[in-house]
């Protein structure tokens, strides 16, 4: 079976970034808008990744984190912005196998992108 990733990110600017990158590259990648829906599909197909925006408003990265390797040996990468070092660092703490700044995650996407669909996290 392909495996699949998913994306946890509410700008469908930023998003479709991500998703156009994954496509090009023979990845499918779903967004999805809310950890519930993210929980959902996960449970419906393991991913192989996920990918998630650490700065969205209500999430508990500490309780996603939890509930997806609940569900399976899921890679968790988190991004966001390099200003905010403090949240950066307290979503490595809630779990996160990985946490970059956005800009780092974007300018390292193609490349990175394969070995997260292949469970790896560099």
């Amino acid at each position: 079976m392909t495996p699949v990733g998913y994306l946890l990110d509410s700008d469908l600017l930023f998003g479709s970034r991500i998703t156009g990158t994954a496509q090009t590259l023979g990845l499918p990648m779903t967004q999805c808008r809310s950890p519930a829906e993210l929980l959902a599909l996960a449970k419906k197909q393991i991913p192989a990744c996920v990918l998630l925006d650490v700065h969205l408003d209500g999430l508990n990265i500490a309780e996603l984190v939890a509930g997806l390797k609940a569900i399976g040996n899921i890679l968790v990468i988190g991004y966001g912005s390099h200003v905010a070092a403090d949240v950066l660092k307290a979503a490595r703490a809630d779990g996160c196998d990985l946490v970059q700044p956005r800009s780092q995650f974007i300018a390292e996407l193609q490349t990175n992108l394969p070995r997260w669909f292949a469970g790896r996290e560099a």
